[in-house]
């Protein structure tokens, strides 16, 4: 049975790291230095690099992680520019088969932080849902559109939020604590939020990574996936100072909030 765990790098990003016995798996290595330390310490063969898009923070180890792991297979999304010559192009309902790992993953086309970001989705039962979504979907936010558009956004984050909810989310960033703070701008009076809040901030104190989270939880607390409430409306409406048609004009109104936070 595979394992996922995260390994820390940079200030605030997270490399998954999936195993299973001795062989391993990991998603979006920005840095190669922390993944060649645990690989080496757990005695683990690389047999495949997942990216979900093509950020410095998310690629910039996997040429030297090729260069020492020649066994290692690239995957990459088909519609963004690698660091790496050999990657496997990936596309919209590609599947992967992992069989080292006994794990088959399904690809998700999920642009607007970037045009051609990808997600990773694996269901197999008697397990929890797997989704390594890179920036599209964090725990209380999501990501900024440097790329697409607010309504290509908007319309990945549904596409996710439809999955299973006990779904377990593994972004790539541990801004937990600070999305949260700016969903309670939004929704003060959120109770489930307020309980989350409390949480993350004991796991912050103590060192503790956020992640994963749930798509439950996500849809209890992450406004971004609440553009269709009434209440987050009118607070969007409040501070755009103007009224808003529809949900992705709601959605835009707070990815535009949370920039300037």
């Amino acid at each position: 049975m595979f394992n996922v765990s995260p390994i820390p790098a940079f200030q605030d990003n997270y490399i998954w790291l999936i195993t299973n016995n001795n062989h391993a798996v990991v998603v979006d290595p920005g840095d190669a230095a922390p993944v060649e330390k645990i690989l080496a310490e757990r005695g683990l063969t690389l047999d495949a690099i997942l990216i979900t898009h093509h950020h410095w923070d998310h690629t910039g180890g996997v040429k030297a992680l090729l260069a020492s792991r020649p066994q290692a297979q690239l995957y990459a999304p088909a519609a963004e520019a690698m660091p790496a010559a050999g990657a496997i192009a990936l596309s919209d309902g590609d599947k992967i088969s992992l069989p080292t790992l006994a794990l088959e993953l399904k690809v998700m086309s999920v642009p607007g932080h970037t045009l051609g970001h990808i997600a990773y989705y694996a269901h197999q039962q008697p397990e929890a849902p797997l989704l390594f979504c890179g920036d599209t979907l964090f725990s209380g936010g999501c990501g900024r559109l440097f790329e697409g558009t607010p309504k290509q956004m908007h319309e990945s984050l549904q596409r996710l939020a439809s999955l299973p909810d006990d779904t377990r989310v593994y972004c790539t960033h541990e801004y937990t604590q600070a999305n949260l703070a700016f969903c309670h701008a939004v929704e003060p009076n959120n109770p489930e939020l307020k309980k989350y809040l409390q949480n993350v901030a004991k796991l912050r104190q103590q060192g503790v990574p956020t992640l994963p989270s749930t798509l439950a939880r996500e849809k209890a607390v992450n406004v971004f996936l609440r553009a269709h409430l009434a209440g987050v409306r009118a607070a969007a409406q409040v501070h755009q100072g103007a009224e808003l048609i529809g949900d992705i004009e709601v959605f835009a109104a707070l990815r535009r909030w949370k920039d300037d936070f």
